[in-house]
């Protein structure tokens, strides 16, 4: 039997902070400044600046090399910049630590699982690549808990890739983990014109941009914009009704 989606679109993949999860637009030396207390108490508000410029350097590397870190990564950098003697059970606390102040500020959309359960219903995959440093478990937890885990038929996150977007790997990826063969059948969405936007389109998927002025700007023409996720199904309509 021929599905629906196989018509004009095969798989929608998802970028996950400020797409599918609500950006979240906080302090990051306040998310940090537990771990900082765990690797060394005595010099706290160093610790923690070096351990938010680690982190952003990482990100940073999105627009160079686009080489995926992870969150180890970060704070064996932090310390050894510091010149820090830590051990493994001290990172792997710290890590904890700082997970853990995250918690109150992860929400997924409230359209979140209609709008997946509602493209799954028309015959289309669905993926979701995030540009991350955190390990799977800390993502996991909370699609697990807001029941979008099963509405996800594959879940890529570049802390075990790598590289992290826009490099087209990932991109790639993707496409063979849902086995979608020509990229025009597929479609990104994602609030990032460089990272999501800009390197979807570049390996030939269609691409929504979900407007987000919070995040840097880029030169490229996304196929479609939305201010909702709900709004994606009117999108997705269309683009079926291509033919």
């Amino acid at each position: 039997m021929t599905r629906i989606g196989a018509r004009g679109v095969e798989a929608v993949i998802f970028d996950w902070g400020g797409t599918l999860s609500a950006f979240a637009d906080i302090d990051m030396v306040d998310m940090w400044r537990l771990a900082a207390r765990r690797l060394d108490p005595g010099r706290e508000d160093q610790v923690c600046r070096r351990l938010v410029e680690a982190e952003a350097k990482s990100f940073d590397r999105s627009r160079t090399d686009q080489v995926s870190s992870t969150l180890g990564d970060i704070l064996r950098s932090a310390s050894e910049d510091l010149g820090l003697d830590v051990a493994e059970a001290v990172l792997e606390e710290a890590a904890t630590h700082h997970l853990d102040s995250w918690t109150p500020h992860i929400v997924h959309e409230p359209d979140a699982a209609s709008v997946l359960c509602a493209i799954r219903s028309r015959g289309i995959r669905t993926g979701l690549l995030s540009n991350t440093h955190w390990p799977r478990r800390f993502h996991e937890h909370f699609l697990d808990r807001d029941g979008l885990t099963p509405l996800l038929d594959v879940r890529l996150y570049t802390s075990e890739l790598p590289h992290m977007k826009p490099h087209p790997d990932v991109f790639h990826r993707a496409l063979e983990e849902l086995q979608v063969s020509e990229p025009g059948r597929a479609v990104f969405v994602g609030d990032r014109p460089f990272d999501d936007i800009h390197g979807a389109r570049r390996c030939g998927l269609r691409t929504v941009l979900r407007r987000n002025r919070a995040v840097p700007g880029f030169d490229v023409e996304p196929d479609a914009e939305i201010g909702q996720l709900s709004e994606l199904l009117g999108v997705l309509s269309r683009w079926i009704g291509e033919g």
